[in-house]
């Protein structure tokens, strides 16, 4: 056969199988018996070995699996792949309903079944996938196209030459989970705990072949990257990715109202243990997208979207033991110990028990027959215990006096339940410590997790987070399961963390009351540490959602001798302690009266509405808060306005009406 027509047959092939493919695998509707697929099939491969150019990156062919991977490129999503605010209520529900409504007013959603698998990214070139990528922290995932090129129902080639990022979920479905395990039990291999860990780690697997023969399955459920002006609503949106040739779930409902919501629901919540694959709750959007716009997102979250979680299964076990932790604040934790149990899909021996104030109320004892749950189908808790199945032979639990891990003597601070340990040379606190800093949403260093950290930490390679710097090659090949290139991905992840922007650092120092968003304000306002360092507690609590607790913490924590030595080690080994982020408008900049004040709208007001009003006060340099404190310089009070006003009166906060508000609007307007 000649070239030409060889090339020719290769793109009918193409063609033939991609269209049997979707028949198949998209809408589950084959069009031909099995056996005249494997011809064509065969057919293919046997001109792609004689003509080896023919092969393409988008053959058929290649779903099968190539070869083994050394590991896993980092890829930057373009638009952050956020997670969803859970619910798990109907007042939840319904206080989500409210808050879009106020702010968008009438609007309609879209409902989906909340698929209990690994969130992926596609991306397509002119029709062509390109590329597929794991969530990751949500700003940074992995690289797993060759994986990805497995699973037969993500298309090779869409049926339009768009590019187009799309965002979905890879889930293996019962049966293939079922006989994966079963495959696994005959080889004496340990089985998988649920079908959403098989699909994480099937995706995972440096060798192809092994992701290919795993069955996976995929639901595409939204447009990441979105330049297509016609469409202007998430339901629209599915539609074009059903006429792509990408598979969304069809099981989605569009409603009216949150009642039309909650019917869907309940009708699922009855029907979910007849689905072929596993899901874990329903998720809600609005619809159309300019709203989505309008509420914006958190710094984790969507406003425009929630996870309606399903209530957690409820299993009972015996309490064989309680062990007890001590985190990087000090915090003594208790944790139960528990006869194996399943629930909601794996196996549990151990559950949360919070602290030891809990013990008592719930007189749960070692001995007890307790009921354990998932909390949001996540982390095990002990609910309650049974006391009728008590034999007498139970006994109470009383917490130590003095830490477990260094003999300390516990303190519990004011207003707080938890026993603390406060010597802070504790060595658990210390590894707690370094496995903050070196977490995801810290410093993120690709390689240190728990397991490694412990190992360095016992061999007394790192006291500090500065130690983690100073690691050589020759240390980290001494460590178990180290090999030459795991040792060399370790040392490039740590060197690339040493770029990461200030917010990352502080949030990893693990500096008390201070979390993500906070550490993120910091770094935006003062932009280098040493000038934060610098910062007195009044100056702190200027800063919008800065409070005192947090403003002392800051102060008391960059105070400490040991914490100054810190910072300038980790400067001298080329740590950045800048803000490298983008940053909000310089209020510097802003003529207007309300500039840098902090302002409250209450009640209602007839001539815009409150959003309006939010946008035009921080057009001018505002910041606008939901809440009266001493912090507020401003309160604008519409028709009705209630107990805002009554305490904005009492602290003696100057107070507007409408009609000044609107008279200092039009001034700035002229």
């Amino acid at each position: 056969m000649r070239l030409e027509d060889a090339k020719k047959r290769v793109d009918e092939l193409h063609k033939l199988l991609n269209q049997y493919g979707y028949e198949y695998y998209v809408l589950d509707k084959p069009s031909v018996p099995d056996s005249e697929y494997d011809k064509r099939m065969q057919e293919l491969i046997a001109l792609e070995t004689e003509f080896p150019q023919l092969k393409t990156p988008n053959s058929p062919t290649q779903r099968i699996g190539g070869e083994v991977l050394e590991g896993f490129q980092k890829v930057r999503h373009r638009i952050p792949m956020l997670s969803l605010a859970n619910a798990f209520n109907e007042a939840d529900l319904r206080d989500f309903d409210r808050r879009v409504r106020q702010t968008v007013g009438d609007t309609a959603y879209v409902c989906e079944l909340k698929i209990d698998g690994l969130a992926v990214s596609l991306r397509y070139e002119n029709g062509v996938f390109v590329q597929g990528s794991t969530r990751g922290d949500g700003t940074v995932g992995e690289d797993i196209t060759v994986n990805l090129r497995t699973v037969r129902s993500i298309p090779l080639q869409l049926t339009e030459k768009v590019t187009i990022e799309v965002r979905g979920e890879v889930f293996m479905p019962k049966r293939s989970f079922a006989k994966l395990n079963k495959e696994r039990e005959e080889n004496g291999e340990i089985l998988f705990a649920n079908p959403r860990n098989a699909a994480a780690g099937s995706l995972r697997q440096l060798d192809p072949k092994i992701a290919a023969s795993r069955n996976l399955d995929v639901f595409l459920y939204a447009i990441g990257e979105n330049h297509l002006e016609l469409i202007e609503r998430h339901s629209e949106g599915l539609n074009y990715l059903d006429r792509l040739g990408l598979k969304t779930n069809q099981e989605r409902r569009l409603c009216s109202t949150i009642d039309d919501v909650l019917e869907y629901i309940k009708e699922w919540q009855e029907k979910r243990p007849d689905l072929p694959y596993e899901i874990d709750g329903i998720v809600v959007k609005v619809d159309r997208y300019d709203q989505q716009e309008k509420l914006g997102t958190t710094v984790k979250s969507p406003r425009w979207a929630i996870a309606y979680k399903f209530p957690a299964e409820e299993v009972m076990t015996k309490l064989i033991g309680i062990d007890l932790s001590v985190g990087r604040t000090g915090v003594v934790t208790p944790t139960g110990i528990l006869e194996p149990v399943r629930v909601a899909g794996t196996t549990v021996q151990r559950a949360s028990l919070h602290n030891e104030d809990l013990i008592k109320e719930k007189d749960i004892r070692i001995g007890d027959y307790v009921i354990v749950k998932k909390a949001g189908d996540i982390i095990p808790e002990v609910v309650r215990s049974v006391p009728e199945k008590r034999t007498g032979k139970e006994n109470p639990f009383a917490m130590p006096t003095h830490c477990p891990a260094c003999g300390s003597e516990l303190v519990r601070l004011e207003g707080e339940v938890a026993l603390r340990c406060i010597n802070p040379k504790c060595p658990a606190q210390i590894r707690e410590g370094l496995i903050h800093f070196v977490s995801r949403n810290a410093m993120n260093i690709d390689g240190l997790g728990e397991k490694v950290i412990t190992q360095l930490f016992q061999e007394n390679l790192v006291a500090d987070v500065a130690d983690i710097y100073k690691l050589t090659k020759d240390q980290l090949i001494q460590l178990e399961r180290m090999g030459e290139k795991s040792v060399q991905n370790l040392l490039t992840a740590i060197e690339a963390s040493k770029e990461n922007s200030l917010e990352r650092l502080l949030f990893g120092l693990g500096i008390r009351h201070v979390g993500a968003k906070a550490a993120k304000i910091l770094a935006q306002t003062y932009e280098h540490i040493d000038r934060l360092m610098d910062a007195k507690e009044e100056e702190l609590q200027a800063i919008t959602d800065i409070g005192e607790k947090m403003a002392n913490s800051i102060v008391t924590y960059f105070q400490a001798p040991e914490v100054k030595e810190l910072i300038d080690e980790l400067k001298s080994l080329g740590v950045n302690v800048t803000y490298k982020g983008e940053r909000p408008q310089n209020i510097a900049d802003i003529e207007s009266p309300v500039a840098g004040k902090t302002i409250v709208l209450t009640g209602k007001l007839t001539n815009l509405s409150r959003n309006e009003a939010k946008e035009k006060l921080e057009q001018l340099g505002a910041t606008v808060t939901g809440s009266v404190s001493k912090k507020t310089d401003i309160v604008i009070a519409g028709a009705d306005a209630g107990s805002k006003l009554e305490k904005a009166q009492s602290l003696d906060i100057e107070i507007w009406s409408e009609e000044q508000f609107l008279e200092i609007l039009n001034e700035n307007e002229q």
